[in-house]
């Protein structure tokens, strides 16, 4: 009897660590090891999400069930894969990709023109929309957007082409998987339907979304319209040519016993580096998790922010080398509009789109929720202002602003902070309504965030603004309004140039706006004196979102459930 105790333990033992995966031969995720990573992510096409896991971490089996319902949404469109830093033979690579903690999760797109990928942290949320929405962000765009009549000029030419007739101004994470796939082969442009009609029907496209495949030898066109599905989709496409296989296969020649020997010496020395430095790590990670298994934490990530780095030969930090510190540069406060006028000219006018607001009460507060709530707004402008997304203006409006005072009437606000979205030109208004009571935890960053997305995104109901409230645009004076900057304190500091002031230049009816140098001296004419500005014509896409938010579509407040990859898989 104990002689087959011994052997059972020792059986055991020796069983091959990929059966204490968290992810089963069936799950959605991809099983990686450092050499399959190379074949399957870094010479991909494709846009991956890899998490490096232990099977030991509790964190990462919370996860878990997220990370395949993403891999789930994103099939045909991305990769989803994991690691298991916790096999021996895994210990190297999870050290050279700089892994420190337990789950870290990194994002790797193709690079430029057959370049190295690139690789960068992921530290959004952990829900599995959030991880579809930042995956399908990162997805490359290889279709082209056609306007006028700059179709005749695109379907000129030898090569096969793919044309999406469609109403809508965005392009799907599904028609941009699909370039990807027949990279090289089909070339894929996008234009709308419903307003260069002209190009519709010389393809005689009568239904939108119609997906218009011209053969490269000059055949007849053949249409699309049928279900919009990836599988259906690449087999209508593949008349023209097959799409690329994924991983490409290897044309690299075979090196010679010497170079080779001499390669695999400088590896193995570099892997044995790495897996000490990881091992370390992961051992001081694996204690602090078993001494830890019943507290409440929600994240393990140990990992500090850092920039995208080449994945081919990150750099990995031992105990002679000392880690670099790296700090976020702090968010410009938000501007302030000090007096009524000011505020009628951004915002309360007939012409003017939406704006956040932020009411600050008479002589401060004492919760400190109204550092909060600017340093909140503050930070989510800055972020979309650094990704160069549009998003609306925000303002502070303090005391000494005569219609904040009406404007607080007006809709029924109460005397202490309050963040308010307005919109003239469609004539609502929406209040955030924190979901927690306690003043410091009321204006979080994640809330009131959440709350902008929805309004951005349309789901939210909207209210309409009070009778009085708006002013005639044409009634205010052309003069650009001068308002101040809040002064600067050490966590509000910010250098000159580094974040572009918005104005709105107010133009007649029958200004021409094709007339440019007209344009721009009204632009000049209307500019606080020594200011600089850039013209940046805006795409359809982003149009069509600020419509979306003026618009609305919500019918009321909350019990929607969360949509995962909603429209993702469609054209």
């Amino acid at each position: 009897m104990h002689l087959s105790t011994t052997v059972a333990l020792t059986s055991l033992l020796l069983l091959p660590s990929s059966l204490a995966s968290l992810y089963s031969k069936n799950s959605p995720v991809l099983q990686l090891d450092g050499r399959s990573y190379r074949d399957q992510i870094e010479k991909s096409n494709h846009t991956a999400l890899v998490e490096f896991y232990a099977p030991w971490c509790g964190h990462c089996k919370n996860l878990q069930p997220a990370f395949e319902k993403a891999a789930k949404s994103l099939s045909g469109l991305a990769k989803v894969a994991a690691v298991n830093c916790d096999a021996e033979e895994n210990k190297p690579f999870c050290g050279s990709m700089g892994v420190k903690g337990f789950p870290t999760l990194k994002l790797v797109r193709p690079g430029k023109k057959g370049g190295r990928a690139m690789v960068e942290d992921y530290n959004g949320g952990r829900t599995a929309k959030a991880m579809v929405d930042a995956v399908v962000e990162k997805i490359p765009n290889h279709v082209k957007r056609l306007k006028g009549n700059e179709y005749l000029e695109w379907i000129e030419g030898d090569s096969a082409k793919a044309l999406l007739v469609s109403d809508k101004g965005t392009t799907s994470a599904l028609l941009k998987a699909l370039a990807v796939d027949f990279l090289g082969v089909i070339e894929f442009a996008q234009i709308r339907g419903d307003k260069d009609k002209a190009a519709a029907e010389m393809f005689g496209v009568e239904k939108l979304p119609t997906l218009v495949l011209v053969p490269s030898d000059g055949g007849e066109t053949v249409l699309y319209s049928a279900e919009m599905k990836k599988e259906a989709l690449v087999k209508f496409l593949s008349q023209a040519g097959s799409p690329n296989p994924d991983p490409a296969p290897s044309s690299e020649k075979k090196q010679k016993k010497s170079g080779k020997s001499s390669s695999k010496s400088g590896e193995k020395s570099k892997a044995n580096k790495s897996s000490s430095a990881f091992s370390k790590a992961s051992a001081s990670h694996k204690s602090e998790d078993s001494s830890s298994a019943k507290a409440t934490q929600t994240s393990e990530t140990l990992e500090d922010a850092s920039q995208p780095t080449a994945s081919s030969d990150p750099k990995v930090a031992d105990d002679e080398t000392p880690l670099p510190v790296q700090l976020p540069d702090p968010a410009p406060q938000i501007h302030s509009l000090p007096d009524g006028l000011s505020l009628q000219q951004k915002c309360l006018n007939t012409k003017a789109g939406t704006c956040i607001l932020a009411l600050l009460p008479p002589g401060g507060t004492s919760d400190g929720s109204e550092e909060a709530a600017v340093l909140a707004l503050s930070e989510i402008h800055h972020k979309h202002a650094q990704a160069k997304r549009n998003l609306f203006p925000v303002y502070q409006l303090p005391i000494s602003n005569s219609q904040a005072a009406a404007l607080r009437s007006k809709v029924n606000l109460g005397a202490g902070v309050e963040v308010l979205a307005v919109n003239g030109k469609r004539g609502w208004y929406r209040r955030f309504s924190p979901a927690s009571s306690t003043s410091n935890e009321a204006f979080s960053r994640a809330e009131i965030e959440t709350w902008v997305d929805a309004i951005r995104m349309g789901d939210l109901a909207k209210t309409p603004l009070p009778a009085g409230l708006l002013v005639p645009a044409d009634q205010l004076p052309s003069e650009p309004v001068q308002y101040t900057q809040p002064e600067a304190t050490e966590s509000t500091a910010k250098t000159e140039g580094e974040e572009a002031i918005p104005i709105e230049v107010n133009l007649a009816d029958d200004f021409d706006l094709s007339d440019r140098e007209a344009l721009m001296r009204k632009l000049r004419e209307q500019l606080p004196e020594g200011m600089e500005f850039e013209v940046e014509e805006m795409e359809d896409g982003v149009y069509e979102e600020v419509l979306r938010g003026a618009e609305g579509r919500g019918e009321g407040e909350g019990g929607r459930e969360e949509e995962v990859g909603a429209g993702h898989d469609e054209l």
